[in-house]
C-alpha cells in the first residue's frame, strides 16, 4: 500500500528476479524526471541510513529511488555467516538487472517509465557497473559513493553510462583502485575526492557533498528527452 510522505509517494516493491523476488522501496515524487537504483554496498541492506539520506536529497529533486534488497533474507542470514555473496559481484549485478527490466517494463508494474541510473556504494558499485555494461542502452547514468568500481573488472570497458566516481579523501587505498577504474571507463567519467572523508562519510557535511554531487549527475544525464 502507497503512503504519500511531503508529496512524495512511498511503495513497497515485490521484484522477480530470476528463480527469486526481492523486496524494495520506492519514492516517487510527482512528475520525477528520473529513477535511481541503489545498489548496496557489503553488509549493508535497503534501510542504509547513508543511502536514504542520498535517496531524499534525490526526492527533493523530482528522482524517483528504488533502494532495493539485492539478497533475499534466507541469503542475508547465510551471508552474516560467510561473508561471501556480499562479494559475488555478478550475481548482485544479474539481480540488479533483473530489477532494471522489471521496472523498465511500460504499464507491467504500474509504475512510470522513466529514464534509469544507478547509485552503488562500496561493493555494490562493482555490481552497479557491471549491469550498466550489460544495459547500455537503458542506464544514462552511475554514480558510486566509496565504491569498488575495480570489482567490475573487463566490464568497465563496457561501460556506457556517464559515470561519477565519488570517494573520501582519507579513503587512501579506495582512491587508488578509483583511478585505476577510471582509466578503464571509456565513457565520460568523473573523479571528486572529498576532503577529510573516510570510507563511509561519517565526518559532518561529507555526505551532503555526496548527496549534492550524485543530485547533479543525474539530473544532468536523466533529464527527459
Amino acid at each position: 500500500m502507497a503512503t504519500l510522505i511531503s508529496g512524495i509517494e512511498q511503495h513497497p516493491l515485490r521484484i522477480p528476479a530470476g528463480l527469486v523476488t526481492i523486496d524494495a522501496d520506492l519514492s516517487l515524487p510527482t512528475d520525477a524526471s528520473g529513477l535511481v537504483l541503489f545498489a548496496h554496498g557489503s553488509g549493508s541492506s535497503r534501510f542504509s541510513p547513508r543511502n536514504r539520506f542520498v535517496a531524499a536529497v534525490l526526492g527533493k529533486a523530482g528522482l524517483a529511488s528504488v533502494l532495493a534488497d539485492l539478497l533475499t533474507p534466507e541469503e542475508e542470514a547465510i551471508d552474516e555467516r560467510t561473508r561471501h555473496l556480499r562479494f559475488d559481484i555478478e550475481l548482485l549485478a544479474q539481480r540488479l538487472v533483473a530489477a532494471t527490466d522489471w521496472l523498465g517494463q511500460p504499464g507491467a508494474n504500474r509504475l512510470p517509465n522513466l529514464p534509469i541510473g544507478y547509485f552503488g556504494a562500496s561493493t555494490g558499485a562493482g555490481a552497479a557497473l557491471v549491469a550498466a555494461s550489460e544495459r547500455p542502452e537503458v542506464v544514462r547514468a552511475v554514480v558510486s559513493r566509496g565504491g569498488r568500481p575495480d570489482l567490475a573488472g573487463d566490464a568497465l570497458s563496457g561501460v556506457r553510462a556517464p559515470t561519477l566516481l565519488i570517494v573520501g579523501g582519507n579513503d587512501v587505498p579506495v582512491i587508488g583502485m578509483n583511478e585505476r577504474a577510471a582509466a578503464q571507463i571509456t565513457a565520460e567519467t568523473q573523479l571528486i575526492i572529498v576532503p577529510g572523508a573516510t570510507h563511509l562519510f561519517e565526518e559532518p557535511g561529507t555526505l551532503d557533498i555526496v548527496a549534492a554531487r550524485a543530485q547533479e549527475w543525474f539530473l544532468q544525464h536523466l533529464a527527459r528527452e
